[in-house]
């Protein structure tokens, strides 16, 4: 019997391997429990910086577009400066031909009226309320040389090119007033 009570009464080490053991485990269980909790707080952090980067995409994406937007209308606006100003331009270069034309008839001395003789002309005959158009002839000029206003010349002959007069042309002559 001395071997069997030898063998209960020493002390065994297996309980306690087994508590430091446990305590160990508690303590990395504590450990992982704290490290998983800031991982968490971090991903809810990255959770809002990433629906905060959602939004401002968003944001920008709006933006682009309604740049696009004005790019476009101001092209658009560009392109009818551009337009315009050539029309304006053709006007003023058309203006210019007119001022000439006029300064060249102005400075022209008139002839003297043709004599009536009865001797046979080659030159066209205006019938009675017409006018032939003569080399050097404007509308100004015809109007002077008859005594009417040039706006009833003008409004007698809606369909005539007064900037293309062509000799032998037939204008229609208003009454004078």
């Amino acid at each position: 019997m001395d071997t069997i009570s030898r063998d209960t009464n020493e002390p065994s080490y297996l309980p306690i391997a087994a508590l430091i053991v446990g305590l160990l485990a508690a303590i990395f269980a504590g450990v992982a429990f704290f490290k998983v909790n800031a991982v968490s707080k971090s991903m809810q952090g990255q959770a809002a910086l990433n629906a905060r980067i959602n939004d401002l995409e968003g944001q920008l994406r709006t933006t682009m577009t309604t740049a696009d937007k004005a790019t476009e209308r101001i092209t658009k606006v560009a392109s009818d400066a551009n337009k315009a100003f050539g029309d304006v331009g053709q006007a003023i270069g058309g203006m210019r031909n007119d001022i000439a034309q006029l300064q060249e008839s102005l400075t022209r001395p008139t002839p003297p009226p043709a004599a009536t003789g009865g001797g046979s002309s080659s030159a066209p005959v205006a019938a009675a309320g017409e006018y032939i158009v003569k080399s050097g002839d404007t509308g100004a000029r015809i109007a002077r040389e008859a005594g009417v206003s040039l706006g009833d010349l003008l409004a007698a002959n809606p369909g005539v090119d007064w900037n293309r007069l062509r000799v032998g042309q037939v204008i229609k002559m208003p009454r004078a007033r």
